[in-house]
């Protein structure tokens, strides 16, 4: 049963590669690095979330306004090879959000934006706290039918999250990413580096969905694996 319901619209990916061990120093006990063909990705996910409501909300009963989000995220798996993500910041516009904080979910509240034109789409964000920020441009092209490496980063099930002493593992159910290809003509950030990466030091690949309108959230649960800091074995795919 879902915990909350949402749509998720005017989505880009954006993805940078980094080694293994880079990524494995950023996570807790009890995950591991996932990778595709020996390569860890990190990506930048700039998104609206709209029509966010509880099940018990009538679809004629408005949910929470629109807002803007941005993801960084990785790729991982536990040790019973379970796959999802794990997401070293999340930027948000909107205050309810900060709820998520209970269940590990790393939220900063900030100023976001964007903005559309006829051939591209822009989103900006910084932390109300200062600091991190990025500007995004990308420019969607046609759409795509979807190779095993896209799938791969754009399309997992379930987001953990270390809190009390425990991973806790998040399910999410939507339909197929509708996928584009997409070129990104500028980006700058600082919130890898803000999250204890290096800046990316190659060019970044990119896809951008219109998004999906049936997002199901389920209740977090805690997994059997302890958390806190320590190398977890490594995992190639």
């Amino acid at each position: 049963m879902p915990v909350l319901r949402a749509g998720w619209s005017t989505q880009a990916f954006v993805h940078w590669p980094f080694r293994p061990d880079q990524v494995q120093a950023l996570l807790p006990e009890g995950l591991e690095v996932d990778t595709y063909e020996d390569t860890a990705w990190v990506s930048l996910t700039p998104f609206v979330m709209a029509d966010v409501r509880t099940p018990g909300l009538p679809a004629s009963a408005r949910g929470l306004p629109t807002f803007a989000e941005t993801n960084l995220r990785t790729y991982v798996r536990t040790p019973d090879g379970r796959d999802g993500l794990w997401f070293l910041s999340i930027e948000v516009g909107c205050p309810l959000m900060l709820a998520a904080r209970a269940f590990g979910a790393p939220y900063r509240l900030g100023r976001l934006r964007t903005s559309r034109d006829l051939t591209a789409v822009s989103y900006a964000g910084a932390r109300w706290s200062g600091g991190a920020s990025y500007r995004l441009v990308v420019r969607p092209g046609e759409p795509i039918r979807p190779a095993e490496r896209d799938v791969w980063l754009t399309s997992r099930w379930r987001a953990y999250t270390s809190r009390f002493g425990r991973i806790w593992e998040t399910p999410v159910e939507h339909e197929p990413w509708p996928l584009c290809e997409a070129t990104v003509d500028a980006v700058e950030e600082t919130l890898t580096t803000a999250a204890g990466l290096p800046a990316p030091g190659a060019e970044p690949l990119a896809h951008f969905s219109p998004g999906v309108r049936h997002v199901r959230l389920g209740r977090p649960r805690p997994c059997t694996a302890e958390a806190g800091r320590g190398g977890a074995r490594e995992r190639s795919r």
